[in-house]
């Protein structure tokens, strides 16, 4: 039995995640799929306090909390900043990890530097109060608002992705235009020590190819005892 932990994207919750944790579900592994600080029933007024450490901080305290261990830790685009962050705090907790059409970040980047337009545009659109991203209106009817000072922050990591057992990207090949996340895919594809998987879907992966992504994670799973 292996341990998933799930995170989302800009605007969305762990609702996101429904048709694959379910799945893992079935398949006798764990699966946490987290809704972080400021959407769903985590919800509260939005203020610029809510930022990328404060989503980091969300998964730490639920794989110390949890106690738990050897886990895989999967994070949807926006996603990706957090588990490398989380992943960085924590890494005797962390197996393995995967991105969905995510951002993997080195030291000092951050969302707004690893994008350029029209992503700066969407940024720059914050609400009445100048804390909260709209979502997009391709994105999920229960997408909420999303907090502008954690798409700015930079992270601080101290070490790299190379402690960890598995790394795989999941890339989505049908954007309406370019994919911001094209740079990290060229990137990582040349990479040996990463496994890259194109994608026939779009941004939204896990309700495009929930089969293809299911097929990704159970191959990651850690092997149980004795294998």
């Amino acid at each position: 039995m292996a341990t998933f932990v799930l995170v989302p994207g800009a605007c969305h919750g762990g609702w996101c995640y429904e048709r694959i944790d379910d799945q893992l579900r079935r398949h006798g592994h764990r699966a946490h799929a987290l809704t972080l600080t400021g959407f769903g029933d985590h919800a509260r007024p939005m203020s610029g306090t809510v930022n990328l450490d404060t989503h980091i901080q969300d998964v730490v305290d639920v794989l110390t909390a949890e106690s738990l261990e050897d886990v895989v830790l999967v994070g949807h685009s926006y996603g990706g900043m957090v588990i490398t962050g989380a992943a960085d705090r924590v890494p005797e907790r962390v197996d393995s990890l995967v991105y969905l059409d995510a951002f993997v970040p080195a030291d000092g980047d951050s969302v707004w530097t690893l994008t350029s337009e029209p992503e700066h545009e969407w940024y720059l659109s914050a609400g009445e109060t100048g804390y909260a991203v709209p979502p997009l209106p391709f994105f999920d009817p229960r997408a909420t608002a999303h907090p502008l000072a954690s798409l700015v922050q930079r992270i601080r990591l101290t070490g790299d992705l190379g402690r960890f057992r598995r790394r795989e990207y999941a890339y989505a090949t049908l954007w309406d235009g370019p994919s911001p996340f094209a740079p990290t895919y060229e990137r990582l594809r040349e990479d040996p020590s990463w496994t890259v998987h194109p994608l026939e879907g779009r941004h939204n992966l896990m309700r495009d190819v929930p089969d293809d992504l299911l097929k990704i994670l159970l191959d990651v799973a850690p092997p149980g005892p004795g294998h």
